[in-house]
């Protein structure tokens, strides 16, 4: 009997699926949190087509639940009523990116309108609030000011009614998640159906009432409203992360997943990818041999494209940069985008407890000026140069973090001349400190 309810309940089935598998049929393994509905649902025309019933299914059930709040003044059922409607407008702002998305990018946009689902979902947030806050106002103000409920049969009903409209969504969200092998609209489904059980206790109110506790109504309401504001803050954290560029951490992983799948590809070096509407966005860099002709390292960013294309079909557009050489090696010798001018000493490898990268002068549109570049950034890293200067002065720099370049760190203004010294890399992160003793010398030909 457990193990039934379990199962009805959806979790036996989330408890199975943290596996990764390798059929790669599914949505790209993203998590789910119970609010606006993940975009990647939208990515099918069945998918959205499932969005639309079950927001059409439950607007009528709260339109009917509506009616009875009306005639009964229950806060109980007004609470599970705003509930209801909360989940059901989470699916305008994704229907609202679906039907942009449709309209062509302009000179001025020219990534498209997915970007308005954010808007609206920052809307739709701050109604959800506002009805929140009225439920709740109205649940505490019937606590101390207690009112009669009248035709409590019509309460217990029209809760009755609420639990059937979130499980006819459950149902229909659940098969249809199956078909198109959707985690995240079988998520939505077993969601839909735990919000029906905050209808039965609106009848568990009306019982409680009938009985001869006046205050179970309200008591049930303020409950509601509670889960309500749970609504609120998960859309909230949604939206959000979502107008951040955030993205499941999942997803990365399932990136770089499919990268070990293709020949030639040495290492991943770094991989973005953020959410515009319901369209999935990714760039990748890779590292392949450096002695491949142009053609060949371009079969290989194909072959990837591909291999990513089969791995997570919310993905809508690829990019993938080929380097031949290690992106440390290349800051190391690019002019102006990394490390050295051409006369420069060569790049200390700093291989720190704290940190690992290199060091070196760089020429910049600025001038000169000493880089540290991580392999892995480092958070709330702080890091300055010591330099010993003749006659036992000390020339300090302080590393700051390179705008829009995670791990990259760059002084303000450039070491002194000549440049070949001894100094000390001074790290710091937190409690933990470390200092790396370095050299560097100029090549020979190049000295002042």
């Amino acid at each position: 009997m457990l193990d039934k309810i379990r199962d009805w309940l959806g979790l036996t089935v989330f408890e199975g699926a943290t596996g990764h598998g390798h059929d790669h049929e599914d949505d790209g393994g993203h998590g789910h949190t119970h609010g606006v509905i993940d975009p990647s649902i939208a990515t099918t025309e069945r998918g959205i087509w499932a969005v639309k019933w079950s927001f059409v299914i439950l607007a009528i059930t709260s339109a009917l639940q509506v009616l009875v709040v009306i005639a009964t003044g229950s806060v109980a059922l007004l609470a599970d009523t705003i509930h209801n409607i909360a989940d059901a407008t989470t699916a305008i702002p994704l229907w609202i990116a679906f039907k942009l998305a449709q309209r062509k990018p302009t000179a001025t946009f020219t990534y498209g309108y997915g970007r308005v689902e954010d808007l609206a979902g920052i809307a739709i947030v701050l109604i959800i609030l506002f009805s929140a806050l009225v439920a709740g106002y109205e649940a505490i103000d019937r606590i101390f000011h207690p009112q009669p409920i009248t035709q409590l049969a019509w309460v217990a009903l029209a809760g009755l009614v609420g639990f059937i409209g979130n499980e006819i969504v459950a149902v229909f969200r659940i098969r249809v998640g199956r078909e198109i092998n959707s985690a995240a609209l079988i998520a939505d489904g077993y969601h839909a159906r735990t919000d029906g059980l905050t209808s039965l206790a609106v009848v568990a109110g009306a019982i409680g009432v009938w009985l001869g506790f006046p205050l179970a109504d309200p008591i049930i309401g303020l409950l509601i409203t509670i889960a309500i504001f749970g609504i609120v803050w998960q859309s909230a954290k949604a939206v959000l992360t979502r107008m951040l560029d955030g993205v499941d951490p999942a997803m990365i992983g399932e990136i770089s997943h499919a990268a070990g799948h293709v020949p030639g590809i040495k290492k991943v070096l770094d991989v973005k990818a953020r959410w515009l509407g319901h369209k999935l966005h990714s760039d990748v860099a890779i590292l392949v041999e450096g002695k491949l002709s142009v053609t060949d390292a371009d079969k290989i960013g194909t072959l990837l494209k591909r291999e990513m294309f089969n791995h997570i079909p919310t993905l809508s557009v690829v990019n993938v940069r080929v380097h031949g050489s290690d992106s440390i090696a290349d800051v190391a010798e690019a002019p102006e985008h990394t490390i050295g001018r051409h006369h420069a000493p060569e790049a200390f490898k700093v291989a720190s407890t704290l940190a690992r990268g290199l060091l070196a002068i760089a020429d910049t549109s600025k001038g000169e000026r000493m880089r540290l570049v991580l392999e892995l950034p480092v958070v709330g890293l702080e890091a300055t140069v010591a330099i010993d200067r003749p006659g036992g002065t000390v020339e300090t720099l302080a590393l700051l973090p390179v705008a829009g370049r995670s791990g990259v760190f760059e002084s303000t203004k450039a070491p002194a001349e000549p440049h070949e010294f001894s100094a000390q890399l001074r790290l710091s992160a937190g409690q933990r400190a470390d200092v790396v003793t370095f050299r560097m010398t100029e090549p020979a030909g190049h000295k002042h």
